[in-house]
């Protein structure tokens, strides 16, 4: 039994560093409403300052309409992309 976590329904997440998990919890996350903080503890190899870039993406080009939307923002690139391709949403 796996348990989805999903941003912005007032669930508190479990305590865990950048781009780990707990076992039988699946993490998901809206790239598109999460703010800087959530991007960067829930997906994987995104930081402070790529997690900000997002953010400015977002708020000048609009929202993401694939996960592949995010190699447009400089910093990340494909590999991210696949390491959080689970945790991606996009609504």
């Amino acid at each position: 039994m796996s348990l989805v976590v999903a941003l912005g329904v007032g669930l508190a997440l479990p305590a865990v560093a950048s781009g780990e998990s707990h076992e039988g919890i699946e993490i998901t996350i809206n790239i598109n409403d999460a703010n800087a903080e959530e991007l960067d503890k829930l997906l994987v190899g995104i930081g402070p300052d790529k997690a900000a870039s997002i953010i400015e993406y977002r708020d000048t080009n609009g929202p993401f309409a694939i996960p592949e939307d995010l190699i447009k923002v400089k910093g990340i690139g494909t590999s991210t992309v696949e390491k959080n391709r689970e945790r991606i949403k996009l609504q």
